[in-house]
């Protein structure tokens, strides 16, 4: 059930193409995958599931939107070769803030994973 609703989250959020469709279903398992692995011990998803879902649905997106940040060739020169692509560092940076706002979504039900030296002498 949750899936369903991850994947109608990440198709409103990126109004995917007919093309994207395969890829669309594949990054919602993924996130999915990915949200859940992170939980905490204690914490199964349905006690969470809104901010699940949504956060899957976020990292989904973040996934199609960085697949359709490659932006188009505007320039292309064959001697001493150079290649110039389009713009597509917007969807790069809208990527990375839709990963950020699933992290913060979840980070009252995550487990820490955060590093750190502990009794290391200086």
């Amino acid at each position: 059930m949750m899936r369903e609703e991850i994947r109608k989250l990440t198709a409103a959020i990126v109004r995917p193409s007919t093309e994207e469709e395969p890829l669309l279903d594949a990054l919602c398992t993924a996130a999915e995958a990915e949200v859940s692995g992170r939980l905490q011990a204690e914490r199964p998803a349905e006690s969470c599931a809104s901010a699940f879902c949504c956060a899957a649905a976020l990292l989904a997106a973040a996934g199609v939107l960085s697949g359709r940040s490659g932006g188009t060739v505007e320039q292309f020169t064959a001697g001493d070769v150079s290649l110039r692509t389009g713009s597509g560092g917007n969807l790069c940076e809208t990527a990375a803030a839709l990963r950020r706002q699933a992290a913060a979504l979840m980070a009252p039900y995550w487990r820490d994973d955060s590093f750190a030296f502990l009794g290391v002498r200086g």
